[in-house]
């Protein structure tokens, strides 16, 4: 059986807010932006590059705001990642070199916590 994971709730409290961040500070593309009713606004956003969005909004997920942790993206520079974060204001860790990657670490206005890695390489 052939599966693909392509949306992951993340809970936030304010909608706008949380847009303005994942686009204008992480990068993201805002893919789709609908309000269903006036209890359901859906919102998809995409990492560049990526297969796998995530969803935002009201009414779209039962979790708690900040709730959603280690959530990962891969990078092919994580230092050069790190600097684009800083640049757009995320208070992103320092670059942590590890045996199974180099990494940064940030959290949203939530609390939903990200780590970007730049995945080893193996000869």
């Amino acid at each position: 059986m052939n599966m693909k994971l392509e949306l992951v709730p993340v809970p936030v409290t304010d909608v706008d807010k949380a847009i303005d961040f994942y686009v204008n500070k992480v990068g993201f593309n805002l893919d789709h932006d609908h309000r269903v009713s006036e209890e359901i606004r859906f919102v998809q956003l995409t990492p560049e590059g990526s297969a796998c969005s995530i969803v935002i909004g009201q009414g779209v997920t039962e979790m708690k705001p900040g709730s959603q942790q280690g959530l990962q993206v891969v990078v092919d520079d994580a230092r050069a990642a790190h600097e684009e974060l800083k640049k757009n204001g995320v208070d992103a860790s320092e670059v942590q070199e590890m045996p199974w990657g180099i990494f940064t670490l940030f959290s949203d206005p939530d609390g939903n916590t990200w780590s970007v890695q730049q995945l080893p390489k193996y000869s």
